[in-house]
């Protein structure tokens, strides 16, 4: 897949985000360009201009990893970002075997892991793809994002809800934060699959339809999601402030398990088992209904035995 305007436009931003005296170079004169030029880019990485140009034009195919060391230094970049800047050369270079079988194959929760995140009732558990689906959940997690799942727009995917659904926006305290990492994630997992559909689908999506995605898809920045502290509004109990652990899945096709627990002896822990209590009554509710439907429907199904 030609990934050249993506390559380009990174390290365009990247370029752009650095000033001659974070890079240790002198400034002469009025700049006309507000971070450094591509030949002080260059100099720093060990290159000649004509060498960064052709790089900064998208053309990545083939350049060692020695050259993107290199480039990863001179534009001062994170861990995150070093490792998306890896992730646009292997995508520029011809796919991999793995890759090609495994395109348009989409991973699907084995049951043992259903099981685990089942066997944790008092804790919101889920399984994640690297569009942000949940693929799976366990009751508290469906109660904890309970106008996520009552929003059909949402399809289960927490960057629609953040970015699409009214309730977004209140159900997360610290929306703006929460908002950067998850386009930060899908930028890393574009840089990663880029032949993903579904990922480019979802993207073009939340471009057409939310100006801030847009505007923060933009700017390039990339996230990794691991440990954090969240700080939700839910709609029942109030606020949560919540720690969240992020468990990757080895040779899952990017599926993770994502926990949220609270420290004990705080108003949060209070407010997790208030919403256990009330999933539980809200499941009883619902088989109760099941229940009361069929017997409905075996009394008033005529017999069909003979006298």
């Amino acid at each position: 897949m030609d990934n050249r305007d993506a390559v380009s436009a990174f390290l365009r931003s990247r370029r752009d985000k650095i000033t001659p005296g974070q890079a240790g170079l002198p400034t002469y004169g009025q700049r006309r360009v507000p971070g450094l030029r591509r030949g002080e880019v260059a100099m720093l990485a060990g290159m000649s201009v004509e060498y960064y140009t052709r790089l900064e034009r998208g053309s990545l195919k083939g350049v060692s990893d020695s050259v993107l060391d290199a480039l990863a230094q001179a534009l001062r970049l994170d861990d995150n970002e070093r490792m998306y800047l890896y992730d646009l050369a292997r995508a520029a270079g011809p796919p991999p075997e793995t890759r090609a079988r495994q395109r348009g194959a989409r991973p699907t929760v084995r049951p043992s892991v259903a099981r685990i995140i089942e066997g944790m009732p008092e804790l919101p558990a889920a399984v994640m793809n690297n569009r942000l689906d949940m693929l799976a959940a366990n009751p508290l997690c469906r109660a904890l994002y309970s106008e996520m799942y009552a929003d059909p727009t949402c399809r289960a995917n927490v960057a629609r809800f953040a970015f699409l659904a009214p309730a977004g926006r209140r159900f997360y305290a610290d929306w703006e934060p929460m908002a950067r990492f998850a386009v930060g994630a899908l930028r890393i997992e574009a840089g990663r699959n880029p032949d993903d559909r579904e990922l480019t689908n979802l993207i073009g999506e939340l471009s057409t339809r939310s100006d801030a995605f847009r505007v923060m898809w933009g700017s390039h920045d990339v996230h990794v999601f691991r440990e954090s502290t969240k700080r939700l509004n839910h709609p029942l109990v109030g606020d949560l402030e919540l720690d969240q652990e992020t468990m990757n899945l080895p040779d899952e096709g990017g599926l993770s398990v994502v926990v949220y627990s609270a420290p004990p002896n705080t108003p949060a822990e209070d407010g997790l088992k208030l919403l256990a209590g009330w999933s539980a009554t809200a499941a009883q509710d619902q088989n109760t209904d099941t229940d009361q439907d069929q017997d409905t429907e075996s009394t008033s199904r005529p017999s069909t035995r003979r006298p």
